[in-house]
């Protein structure tokens, strides 16, 4: 295939690129950030992709978040490829961070007792999908399955996860929101700029060459 890689890599060349990029987190964001500056689409347009694109990649939505933040952008009549952009917000460097937040700010807003840390909520996610699991296999064999684990698991760490993400998927989305506008007009107003400046020298080298056949005679 055209794009295929000549070297396929390795599932741990993955996972550590997951943490550090092999061009560094810097050019990621550049990268990032040119390729939203030239979305063709209007800056609100855009802006309401980045904020869909941006709190969706908060919530703990595994697997879906791509589809679930092209999904809010076309309902927002927002550019879903810059929500769909947003998605690296998530990423094996920034979820440990905004889970523990997440979960922080929901225990308090539900009015929970108890201090989760990134281990113990690993351990939590861990423990549901052995269940989940379980369960599964349960339809296959004489297993009974059991929901009490995973409606704890529910209750204690994903509802407040999911209400904490919430508030600060909003807080960020409307951040980029309001961020988004003024970048993309800016840079908008300067290509338009550029291409009314190379249009206007195109027309003045034809006015200069026929200017100059005129005098010739031509």
């Amino acid at each position: 295939m055209v794009f295929r890689r000549r070297q396929k890599q390795s599932w741990w060349r993955l996972v550590a690129e997951g943490f550090w990029p092999r061009a560094g987190w810097r050019r990621v964001i550049n990268y990032f950030a040119h390729r939203i500056r030239r979305l063709p689409d209007t800056p609100h347009k855009v802006a309401r992709g980045m904020f869909a694109g941006t709190l969706v990649s908060i919530l703990p939505l595994p697997g879906v978040q791509m589809l679930a933040g092209g999904l809010l952008a076309w309902l927002l009549r927002g550019n879903i490829l810059a929500a769909v952009l947003c998605s690296f917000i998530s990423n094996p460097l920034t979820t440990p961070f905004l889970a523990v937040g997440s979960i922080g700010i929901g225990q308090w807003i539900l009015g929970q007792d108890g201090v989760l840390n990134a281990r113990m909520i690993g351990h939590a996610f861990a423990e549901a999908g052995g269940d989940l699991w379980h369960n599964f296999m349960a339809m296959f064999t004489p297993e009974v399955a059991s929901w009490t684990g995973l409606a704890h698991f529910a209750e204690r760490v994903f509802l407040p996860y999911f209400v904490g993400a919430m508030v600060i998927g909003l807080i960020l989305g409307m951040a980029a929101y309001y961020i988004t506008i003024p970048l993309v007009s800016a840079y908008q107003h300067r290509r338009k700029g550029r291409l009314k400046a190379k249009l206007a020298e195109l027309r003045a080298k034809a006015a200069s060459k026929i200017h100059d056949k005129a005098e010739r005679g031509e």
